[in-house]
């Protein structure tokens, strides 16, 4: 194997140290042309749909990308952002204002880190933005996942692109790595804000007549729970942990796991089937938040904002609530930074003196001359 040259690297350089905030991705435009290439790299991935890959593509490419390209790109468009100061998809626009978010407040306490943002799937990819920390002479790099909740599908995956991509380079920047953050109190008590905030701005349920919070969390295949992945056990504990930051009893609360895909058992219960049943029993308000989307996507905004709500208003409920995620909201950057600081521990974060890097050049000219 041949490893790529280091053409920006300088002798004497500062050593510089990022944040580098990893997202699952989304398509480039809501068209099925482009959502059929986020779809091929996303479904593509075996730790995806952990299926043959004789057996899986040939179905993936003949059969489910011709038909779900063309609805999904539907579903895209429905929630696709067209304001002035914010264009394009929810999930990336609200990723890189979190990345800039925490860039400020980082700056603001004195720490001298970069901050940057990629997408597992899709644009800003993962090699490009690695590329371009390089181009900046970094040489330590926290990568955090936005997945609270640790699975193979979501974080692993984002760890082997990131190995994928530095084994071919042939100077490589320390890295620390944040598995997960399902139970970090900066996280719970941020989740604990959001909801309190638009409680505050919306009222209360009322859980003495029945009223209930939906805590909708992506789903995964029931298999992966049987074969050792932690994700289910770390929803459920994000769950217990932030009903009990808001004082509410099991009851008045639930668990629930959205987004199935084929036939095959996924995590229960099911959201949707539990808000038809909430709606058919005649349930007054029905809230859902989804604690495991730290941005707003198509799986919050489409999934449970619109598809959700008609299947309970339809059912016979009455009042729904989609409380959105914490987005850039205050309180959840500086929850970020917390955790970021906290592994951040040993690292150097401030910026250099001048007087500092003038002695480093003049050291590494001094060894060149030398040489």
């Amino acid at each position: 194997m041949t490893f790529a040259p280091e053409p920006t690297y300088q002798h004497g350089q500062a050593p510089r140290t990022a944040i580098l905030l990893i997202n699952l991705g989304t398509p480039d435009a809501p068209t099925p042309k482009a959502v059929g290439r986020y779809l091929a790299q996303f479904l593509g991935d075996p730790r995806v749909v952990e299926i043959p890959r004789i057996a899986w593509l040939p179905i993936l490419h003949g059969v489910i990308l011709p038909i779900r390209s063309r609805a999904s790109a539907m579903k895209y468009e429905s929630i696709w952002l067209r304001e002035a100061h914010m264009t394009g998809s929810p999930l990336l626009v609200y990723t890189e204002r979190q990345a800039h978010a925490l860039q400020q407040l980082m700056t603001q306490h004195g720490h001298d880190v970069t901050v940057a943002c990629a997408m597992r799937y899709g644009n800003p990819s993962i090699g490009s933005v690695l590329e371009a920390l390089r181009r900046q002479g970094t040489e330590r790099i926290l990568v955090l996942p936005l997945y609270p909740q640790f699975s193979g599908t979501t974080t692993a995956t984002a760890f082997d692109e990131l190995f994928r991509v530095l084994g071919e380079w042939r100077n490589q920047p320390e890295l620390r790595l944040v598995k997960h953050f399902h139970d970090h109190p900066a996280y719970i008590g941020a989740l604990h804000q959001q909801v309190g905030a638009y409680w505050a701005q919306h009222g209360t349920p009322d859980f003495a007549r029945g009223d209930k919070l939906i805590l909708s969390f992506h789903g995964l295949p029931r298999r992966l729970l049987d074969l050792g992945d932690p994700y289910h056990c770390e929803c459920l504990k994000t769950g217990r942990l932030l009903g009990e930051a808001l004082g509410l009893q099991p009851g008045q609360y639930q668990v629930t796991f959205q987004s199935r895909f084929g036939k095959a058992e996924w995590l229960q219960p099911y959201t949707a089937p539990t808000l038809t049943e909430l709606g058919r029993v005649g349930t007054a308000r029905v809230d859902v938040f989804c604690p495991g989307f730290p941005a707003d996507c198509i799986e919050t905004l489409e999934e449970i904002a619109m598809e959700g709500q008609s299947e309970f208003r339809v059912a016979g409920g009455k009042d729904f609530h989609f409380i959105p995620c914490m987005n850039d909201a205050q309180p959840w950057i500086v929850g970020l930074a917390e955790i970021a600081l906290q592994h951040l521990q040993g690292w150097p974060l401030r910026a250099p003196h001048p007087h500092e890097l003038d002695a480093r050049r003049a050291r590494a000219q001094t060894r060149g001359a030398a040489a």
